[in-house]
């Protein structure tokens, strides 16, 4: 682990903020659930060096390939994962002034990932440009026990000053990935609805036609007081934003409660969709947050009893091999052979999602040791599919004799623009065997 971060047995820490590791620090302190997952970036507005990145999991984009020199075996497309729905952002702004910590002076900043928990939280006091100061604490999850689930909860003090306080609550699909090819945005025809305190967002992706979609419920309250306020409503192409303000001064505090349900045609009907994300967010919301907190802290719980290793004597040790173990966990959870493992996770864009053989080699191994064979088996399950279109792309490099050649991605279309001669080896018979029956 990088020295800017507290060695700790269960958690990342981050004392002090540090902006020139901002963009390695919203990868490692990234979120899952296997169903989507985020980069650890702020809530409120960062104008400082940030991406972020929303990612649902099978759903990609054809881009076509952009090299600077063409070679056999190179693929048309290379199939990305997309960034999607940006469901835990906020604006924040006191007296007109934006929350923003690459422009307010920053007095004190902790953040933590509790591997232990499945949870990221922070707690920072700020002096805004107008003098006035506040602190934040926030506390979001992707929810493990019900996976459609993204839950945020956002505290305001008012420090010193008083005023008008601003709070956008906003889901966006007009989003772009910083790795597209041809600058392109992958996501059209989107659609919006909205409800009193609840509202929805939905869009298709360009040629694969996957519909995505995002319901939002949010609950606000003052001094521990919840409000009737009727928000300001923003409607646009892929967009939606629920505003509210309020009168405050000093010592008051505000609580922004944010859940969020998010799917797409990976799991539910298309044309059902938008109103099958209204209903899981009401149900979150019958259900309150502290027992949505406590099933998702449950679930992990197990998952630690399956799954932890202990290391005595080497705290450093400890720390990376839970943080490997989670990653592990909040990628993948075994209960879908249509997905499988990126080297990245859910942490970004990097190698655009396409899974490699590092799932065979060690992840495979991995999940035998601390689950059930099922998991291990929808891990072949998935590759065993890909064969027909691996001795296709065998025959393409003049391979023959029944030789599979798996593009190093998961589907047909994406693939390393590389021969991967090393990958020839073993029998796909033998696998295919062991498949045919469970």
């Amino acid at each position: 682990m990088n020295t800017y971060l507290t060695i700790d047995p269960w958690k990342l820490m981050e004392q002090g903020f540090h902006p020139e590791h901002q963009m390695v620090t919203e990868s490692l302190f990234s979120l899952g659930n296997g169903r989507f997952g985020q980069r650890g970036c702020f809530e409120e507005t960062y104008t400082g060096k940030t991406l972020q990145g929303n990612y649902l999991a099978g759903v990609y984009y054809p881009d076509k390939t952009r090299v600077g020199w063409w070679k056999n075996g190179y693929p048309e497309y290379f199939a990305k994962v997309l960034n999607a729905i940006d469901w835990s952002s906020l604006r924040i702004s006191m007296e007109g002034e934006e929350v923003d910590l690459h422009q307010a002076t920053c007095e004190s900043f902790y953040r933590e990932l509790d591997m232990k928990r499945g949870v990221l939280s922070r707690q920072c006091d700020l002096k805004l440009v107008n003098g006035d100061r506040i602190s934040i604490a926030s506390e979001r999850y992707c929810h493990a026990e019900y996976p459609d689930l993204g839950i945020l909860r956002y505290q305001i003090r008012i420090r010193e000053g008083k005023g008008t306080l601003a709070v956008q609550s906003y889901l966006d699909l007009d989003v772009q990935n910083q790795d597209a090819n041809w600058e392109e945005k992958f996501w059209e025809d989107g659609q919006t609805q909205m409800d009193g305190q609840t509202a929805v967002v939905s869009a298709y992706t360009r040629k694969t036609r996957f519909r995505a979609a995002a319901a939002m419920v949010n609950q606000l309250s003052l001094n521990g007081t919840i409000l009737d306020l009727d928000p300001f409503r923003v409607q646009r192409d892929k967009y939606v934003e629920l505003g509210y303000e309020l009168d405050v001064e000093a010592g008051d505090e505000i609580i922004l409660t944010k859940m969020v349900s998010m799917s797409s045609t990976l799991y539910y009907d298309e044309t059902r969709l938008p109103a099958e994300m209204m209903t899981r967010v009401e149900e979150a919301r019958l259900k309150g947050y502290s027992a949505l907190l406590k099933a998702h802290e449950d679930h992990w719980a197990r998952k630690w009893q399956e799954a932890d290793i202990v290391i005595d004597g080497d705290l450093s040790a400890q720390q990376a091999i839970r943080f490997n173990i989670f990653q592990l966990y909040q990628t993948y959870t075994g209960d879908d052979d249509r997905l499988n493992i990126g080297p990245k996770g859910f942490t970004g864009e990097k190698y655009g999602g396409s899974t490699y053989w590092d799932t065979e080699a060690y992840c495979v191994p991995f999940y035998l040791a601390t689950a059930s064979p099922q998991v291990a088996r929808q891990l072949l399950l998935y590759r065993h599919r890909q064969l027909p279109q691996a001795i296709a792309n065998a025959r393409k490099l003049g391979f023959s004799g029944g030789a599979a050649l798996f593009p190093d991605g998961d589907h047909e279309r994406r693939g390393m623009p590389q021969r991967m001669g090393d990958h020839l080896r073993g029998d796909p018979s033998e696998w295919s065997d062991r498949l045919r029956d469970p």
